[in-house]
Parts: structure tokens; sequence; C-alpha cells
């Protein structure tokens, strides 16, 4: 959840931004890195050899050194954002001993994490893409187990997690599609730290 659908600044030019002076070897995870950067700008169709050899200021070489194709770019970019997900989200909460604590918490850090929910909706959009599919099942499966077992722990049957897991999922997709797809209006910081917490009280259990 993130309260605005504004764009960064940078996604003004993409594909034909200006190279940039590299010094020394480029490494898989610069190639990796500039592709989220890409997807999260302009969407999983942007991502091509020749754009971002451009951005990075190198040739096309520097990534063959690297990749033998695009697709396995993409496949090593959509790991990248899987990884960092796992480690700075699943791993900081796994700190917060009390389940509804780190529901609480979750809530809190997805809703500021702006660039993952936009390289998320880019991939939703992109889901029929034979890389990108398996990705979005594995993470949104991932997700979901994690939601039911955090519910359990707080006190709800297996069924009742269930259902209150999906329910906040659906509340996380719905939001991303109100605002990065719909383009609603902006929140305000204030309104849109009111509607967190609203959704913490009604779907963390007392």
């Amino acid at each position: 959840m993130s309260r605005t659908a504004a764009k960064p600044a940078s996604a003004t030019s993409t594909a034909n931004a200006a190279p940039v002076e590299r010094q020394g070897r480029l490494s898989a995870d610069d190639w990796a890195q500039a592709a989220l950067d890409l997807i999260a700008e302009t969407g999983v169709q942007a991502v091509a050899v020749e754009p971002l050899a451009r951005r990075l200021g190198v040739t096309k070489g520097s990534f063959y050194w690297h990749f033998p194709s695009r697709d396995a770019l993409l496949q090593a970019a959509l790991e990248r954002w899987e990884n960092v997900e796992q480690e700075a989200l699943f791993g900081a909460l796994e700190k917060v001993p009390d389940a509804r604590e780190r529901l609480r918490a979750l809530f809190n850090m997805v809703a500021r994490e702006y660039k993952s929910h936009v390289i998320y909706s880019a991939l939703l959009k992109a889901q029929d893409h034979a890389t990108v599919q398996p990705v979005i099942e594995r993470v949104s499966k991932r997700r979901l187990d994690y939601l039911t077992a955090s519910f359990r722990q707080a006190g709800l049957g297996r069924e009742d997690a269930q259902h209150r897991a999906r329910l906040t999922y659906a509340a996380y997709v719905g939001f991303l599609q109100l605002n990065l797809q719909l383009h609603q209006a902006r929140m305000q910081q204030d309104e849109f730290d009111a509607y967190v917490e609203h959704l913490a009280q009604t779907l963390v259990p007392a």
C-alpha cells in the first residue's frame, strides 16, 4: 500500500536517457537492478538490452558477458526483487515475537514501500509473460501463506485465518489498482496514515 500514484522524477526519460559514464566493469547485479528500475518506471515491456546499455553508459557486450538473453536478465531482475523483499521485509518482521504486533508492523512497513509496489503492479499487468507468471504465483502464495500463518498465531482458527489473509491481500492489491492503474486522487499524509491505522484495527485480531 502506497499513498501516491505519482511516478518518480526519473520516470520521465527512461529508454532515451543519456548514457551515464561508468568506471569499471558492471556486475550482473548492476544489470538486474537497472532492469528493475526500468520496470518500475515503464513496465516489463521496456526491458531491452540496447536502452539499458545506453542507460548504464556501456556497450551491449557488457550485457552478453553476464546474460545469454533478455529473458535471462528479466529472470535475474525478478529474483533480485524477490530476495530483497524476503530479506528486508520478512527478515525484519521475524524480530517481532508477538503475532499481532508483527501484523501491525507489516501493515506499516508495506504502506511505505513505494517502489516494490510499483514493480508488483507492473508485473501484474504482464502476468501472462512466461518469465513473470511463475514469479507472481510464487510471491502471491508466499505472502498469503505468511499472512495466514500470522493470523493463526494471532489466535484465529485455520479457516478464519485463511479468509482474513485473503481479505488483507485483496485490500493491498485493490489499493494498488486504485492508485497506480486507475489513478485515484492522491491522499494527504495524515489521511493515508489514518487509512493504514484503520486497516490494522479492522483486520488485526484484538
